[in-house]
């Protein structure tokens, strides 16, 4: 398990899964938030779950994310198309609503961060994020990541447009704060 302060990364486990699918799939208006794909129904414990890791996939890196005191679930996190020859990837997560506010974002972002460059020795992380998504952008630039710019209507939600964010971070401008 890789561990922040306040959060832990780990595999994801066969019973996190139908939690995940209920609190972050199964609400629309979140999913269609945190994910560029239209929202379609998906039945329990079907293998097409966007919460059911493929373990032979290279380009993609998938944790859930529990409390360091007691191990309860509290969302998910990934490093997804991760790109060897450039050495980058993306960041993306998603907290239960119950666990939403407590700086839980901001402690994943930083084992994210620790994960991509000191494990996987990346050169440049990622984040886009819808532009009124405070809490994303405010976990982002605690961590240390540049607003680099806005993609001008390129998310549709919920039968509008919204600006997305475009926030880089570079190894060198990296700032460890010993997680792992």
């Amino acid at each position: 398990m890789l561990r922040g302060s306040k959060v832990g990364l780990r595999a994801r486990h066969e019973g996190d899964i139908p939690v995940l699918q209920a609190e972050l799939h199964d609400d629309v208006a979140n999913h269609s938030r945190a994910d560029g794909r239209p929202w379609r129904p998906i039945t329990p414990g079907s293998k097409e779950s966007p919460f059911v890791v493929d373990d032979k996939e290279q380009r993609h890196a998938w944790f859930s994310v529990v409390e360091l005191d007691g191990g309860t679930l509290v969302g998910a996190a990934e490093l997804w198309n991760i790109d060897t020859h450039n050495r980058s990837a993306h960041i993306g997560l998603g907290l239960l609503p119950s666990s939403r506010g407590k700086g839980y974002g901001t402690d994943v972002v930083a084992v994210l961060c620790h994960y991509g460059f000191a494990v996987r020795g990346l050169h440049r992380l990622q984040i886009e994020t819808l532009s009124d998504n405070a809490a994303m952008l405010r976990a982002a630039e605690r961590n240390g990541f540049v607003r680099e710019g806005v993609l001008r209507s390129a998310a549709w939600v919920m039968g509008e447009f919204l600006d997305e964010v475009l926030l880089g971070l570079l190894a060198r401008d990296w700032k460890p704060d010993a997680k792992g």
